[in-house]
């Protein structure tokens, strides 16, 4: 059509775009003009309608396009119209209430229990100060759910064996309560006396310290994270986040209510924990593909 030409002028001669962009632009009216005229036998402009892009959206949807590819090609489209507006060749713009897909968040990352189980039970840590205190962090993430920065900010205080409980200060500095069981009560206590005995001098009442009776670091904490990590999984997120999110996993595997998921992990809104339903059932799709004789 001549009006896509000269579109594609605009772009070469006013614009000084490349011909390598041009081109994507070219591709993406074409391949809109082609499904307009195959769904109502007419591509000119004029006729065009937001609910006939709209069916477009979905049918690039259905083939499997990604969200950021059709959200570029609706980007095309856009600038043509708009292209054409100012040249008086259209007075609506068909594409003004459009949106397109929104794109989709990834799912969280992490670890089986068996990997856990692994870890936790089978793994050596390594004797001493330093290989108590990395199993009881690797721990404590996977059993309380903690963030790295809650973590850190555990003073002594905040471990409160006789109601068998942790006060954390999360995001916006809220606090919550996180129940813990008698075997992380174990754990917690064998490290206590580990740490006094090892330094019986520190900087800091913080509960987790360096060798130095220093506060614990972001980094020393993801790295010593990675290191544990590495020796059961492959996979390239082995981030303490990653076992905050086989905490909730883990929790709604085993039928826990998500609204308790939400208080324990410090979340405004169960929109934010929702997603781990989405993982979940992202499992429950591969078991039953896997398992299923008529899949």
């Amino acid at each position: 059509m001549w009006l896509t030409k000269s579109f594609l002028d605009y772009l070469l001669y006013e614009r000084n775009y490349s011909k390598g962009t041009i081109r994507y632009y070219e591709d993406d009216i074409r391949q809109f003009e082609a499904f307009a005229r195959e769904e109502i036998g007419d591509s000119t402009p004029d006729v065009v309608k937001a609910e006939l892009v709209r069916e477009w959206i979905i049918s690039l949807m259905d083939k499997g396009y990604a969200s950021s590819t059709i959200n570029k090609k609706l980007s095309s489209l856009r600038s043509f119209y708009r292209f054409l507006l100012q040249r008086g060749e259209l007075t609506v713009d068909p594409l003004q209430k459009v949106t397109g897909p929104k794109k989709k968040k990834p799912l969280p990352v992490f670890l089986k229990e068996s990997d856990m189980d692994r870890l936790l039970d089978e793994t050596d840590f390594g004797d001493g100060y330093q290989g108590c205190r990395d199993h009881l962090i690797i721990e404590v993430f996977y059993t309380a759910g903690l963030r790295v920065a809650e973590l850190i900010g555990l003073d002594d205080r905040h471990v409160d064996f006789a109601a068998s409980q942790l006060k954390v200060t999360g995001k916006g500095n809220k606090q919550r309560l996180i129940p813990f069981g008698e075997e992380l009560e174990v754990a917690l206590k064998a490290y206590v006396e580990v740490r006094n005995e090892a330094i019986p001098l520190r900087s800091s009442d913080a509960f987790f310290v360096q060798e130095n009776g220093k506060r614990l670091t972001y980094y020393v904490v993801a790295k010593l994270v990675k290191q544990n990590l590495s020796k059961v999984v492959t996979q390239k997120k082995r981030s303490p986040h990653v076992l905050r999110h086989t905490f909730a996993t883990t929790m709604l595997n085993h039928n826990a209510e998500l609204g308790a998921i939400k208080e324990l992990l410090g979340h405004a809104s169960l929109a934010t924990t929702e997603v781990y339903t989405h993982t979940t059932f992202e499992e429950l799709k591969k078991v039953y593909n896997q398992a299923h004789p008529r899949v």
